[in-house]
């Protein structure tokens, strides 16, 4: 079942009166490279921010955000085994075909739909990846565990809140129901390599 998120953007118009640029559904980003997950990209913004803007914009146009730029959005998990982020327990899990051309298309669709995404990942270690960036993580569904290197796992209920500093990092669902987290990425500078 796809969570139901309704975006609402405020801004100021001519006059400087407060109003409503949008108030509706967004829709999830869904991936065939990873089945079950759903992506809500909530808002994007690139460069130093100004506010208030008199016609503010998403900046989207890639997932992870350039020099001083920030994304705000959700990620759903399905249960570890479940391609399906609602499937009952014990339901068996839908194996992804391994063909090169499927494979080939798959990733296509990812890099059309949240270009840059993949990118992070590491081939040999799923869902492993680091980014130049400074992460705001919020649990608020689900059970969620964050693995970290050497295997060392940290178990995240909801409400739990986590600040990711540029480690590398996966998140897994080994709980029986979906898991959603909310973020907020901030751009970050990566520190010079010393002697």
């Amino acid at each position: 079942m796809t969570l139901s998120i309704r975006r609402v953007v405020t801004g100021v118009d001519s006059t400087g009166t407060s109003i409503a640029h949008e108030d509706a559904p967004l829709p999830p980003v869904e991936l065939a490279i990873m089945p079950g997950v759903q992506m809500f990209q909530v808002w994007g913004t690139e460069g130093p921010l100004s506010s208030p803007l008199s016609d503010p914009k998403p900046d989207n146009a890639v997932f992870f955000p350039g020099p001083g730029g920030t994304r705000f959005g959700l990620f759903r998990l399905p249960p570890e085994g479940s391609a399906e982020p609602d499937a009952e327990p014990g339901a068996e899990p839908h194996e992804p075909s391994a063909d090169a051309a499927t494979l080939e298309s798959q990733v296509a669709e990812a890099e059309a739909k949240v270009p840059g995404l993949l990118g992070v990942f590491e081939p040999d270690a799923p869902g492993m990846h680091r980014t130049r960036s400074i992460d705001y993580v919020i649990v608020i569904e689900g059970d969620l565990w964050v693995e970290l290197d050497n295997g060392t796992e940290i178990h995240l209920p909801p409400g739990t809140c986590v600040v990711q500093n540029g480690a590398r990092h996966g998140w897994r669902n080994h709980g029986k129901v979906p898991a959603t987290l909310a973020y907020v990425i901030l751009d970050a500078q990566q520190p010079a390599q010393g002697h």
